[in-house]
């Protein structure tokens, strides 16, 4: 049951946020011709779902839980790209936000990816992280301490 709830949060947040909501962007404003970089958006967007799969089987497989705020995880993930930094799943969005920009070129879906990372970030740190904090207490402390909230750090 928990994997169906998994499955049923992955489509309606990131599908909605990542797929839904730029895709009724587009034709929106004006264009930029994005040329030779257009041909990076699989790529984009290859890593993008790659980090958000990943993302979800750790909540599954190590966390007994889901991303959705329904079915928590019973213990804190750390596992996987949770290693390089403590949002991967804001971040697999981000990367396929950018590939949209990319290969579409509108400057609605760029806006659009800004807005969202401001909402994100406004969020994980009014709310997720003190959330956090309560929940996992000293473990999760520690965690902050070793991974960096968007940016990987480079040993």
């Amino acid at each position: 049951m928990t994997a169906f709830k998994s499955i049923l949060f992955f489509i309606v947040a990131p599908g909605m946020l990542g797929g839904f909501i730029p895709l009724a962007l587009l034709r929106t404003g004006s264009q930029w011709k994005t040329g030779i970089l257009s041909y990076g958006a699989p790529l984009l967007w290859g890593i993008g779902l790659v980090m958000l799969i990943w993302c979800f089987w750790d909540f599954l497989a190590k966390g007994k839980g889901t991303p959705a705020p329904i079915d928590p995880p019973k213990h804190l993930v750390v596992a996987g790209f949770y290693r390089l930094v403590r949002n991967p799943m804001y971040v697999g969005v981000l990367f396929v936000l950018a590939g949209h920009f990319v290969w579409f070129g509108y400057w609605a879906l760029a806006i659009y990816a800004v807005l969202f990372f401001l909402v994100v970030h406004t969020f994980v740190t009014r709310y997720e992280e003190p959330h956090l904090r309560k929940v996992f207490g000293a473990e999760y402390e520690e965690y902050c301490k070793q991974v960096s909230r968007w940016i990987p750090r480079i040993p």
